[in-house]
């Protein structure tokens, strides 16, 4: 153990790797599996199946009793943190490339910063502040350029963007409802119940928008995948790494998932990387280094979560 009490790098450094590539290989699962189901029973789909798969292991664990104890926030936690931004994302990568909607999908702790200052109070000083420009800046320099050249129609690519930030904004709204109300309850309890809650929230819409043509097995392997490894494990190993790693180290994954998301979808969909998609995510990463206080000037302490 460090000082500080976290494991040394070499003991948590091969599940940081694996979490990344994991979290990468979802975007390519996600257009596998709604190009023939469809946005909305693909991701019914996944939380249904990944609930299924963490109910088992929340109960040997001995967590059920939280769980049933905070069932409400829980569940309500699904909607917002997997609901409705899977469903974002799942409708988005049917209309543009599935690397450019992962490095939209690193803006997500832009949006919690912004959240945990507008909602929590949370002190953003002015470096943070030029982070936040910065990745913003990012983003839109990303939006301007990115849509030529996907090989999808421009104002299809303008919609999908919109909605992969509007799924990075749910992501940071979740992060500031979970200090708020889900604080102390064991993350297997959180991950498990809140899937189960996402599930249900989209049970309806599944049935509704069920396809008419049986998918393929192929479709029905990337559901079974992005169920199983992207969600429930990955929840896992994530929870793994913060108690670990620690809350910032953990949090790192989020500027390299992109990396293993492009190579993917390079390999596995032909996806064109150019150097301006390059470029934004570099600007990107550094504006979100920034605004989290990954990266901060001299004299400037680090906060309680900085410092876990």
């Amino acid at each position: 153990m460090t000082p500080s009490g976290q494991q040394p790098v070499s003991s948590w450094i091969a599940e940081f790797i694996l979490l990344a590539a994991l979290w990468g290989a979802s975007f390519l699962f996600m257009r596998m599996g709604a190009s023939e189901f469809g946005p909305l029973p693909m991701v019914g789909l996944r939380v249904g199946l990944a609930a299924v798969f963490l109910w088992p292991i929340m109960l040997r664990q001995g967590h059920y009793a939280a769980f049933r104890q905070h069932w409400r926030p829980i569940m309500l936690a699904g909607v917002i943190n997997s609901a409705i931004p899977f469903a974002l994302f799942g409708w988005a990568v049917l209309h543009i490339q599935t690397g450019l909607a992962s490095i939209l999908n690193a803006t997500v702790p832009l949006f919690g910063a912004l959240v945990a200052w507008l909602w929590l109070g949370d002190r953003i000083n002015r470096l943070r502040w030029v982070g936040l420009a910065l990745g913003f800046a990012g983003v839109a320099l990303l939006a301007w350029r990115a849509p030529a050249g996907t090989g999808f129609k421009t104002d299809s690519a303008a919609w999908a963007i919109g909605a992969c930030l509007l799924a990075s904004a749910f992501y940071g709204l979740s992060a500031s409802f979970a200090r708020r109300h889900l604080t102390d309850i064991p993350p297997l309890a959180t991950a498990t119940g809140s899937q189960l809650g996402a599930a249900l929230g989209l049970a309806l819409p599944t049935l509704w928008l069920w396809p008419a043509q049986m998918p393929g097995l192929r479709a029905w392997g990337a559901i079974v995948a992005i169920a199983v490894l992207c969600t429930g494990i990955a929840y896992i190993l994530y929870f793994r790494l913060i108690a670990s790693a620690g809350p910032s180290r953990a949090l790192a994954v989020t500027f390299i998932t992109p990396v293993f998301a492009v190579l993917y979808g390079a390999l596995f969909l032909g996806e064109t990387i150019t150097p301006w998609m390059i470029g934004c995510a570099l600007v990107i990463v550094c504006g979100t280094m920034l605004s989290t206080g990954l990266i901060r000037g001299r004299g400037v302490p680090a906060t309680t979560a900085e410092r876990a």
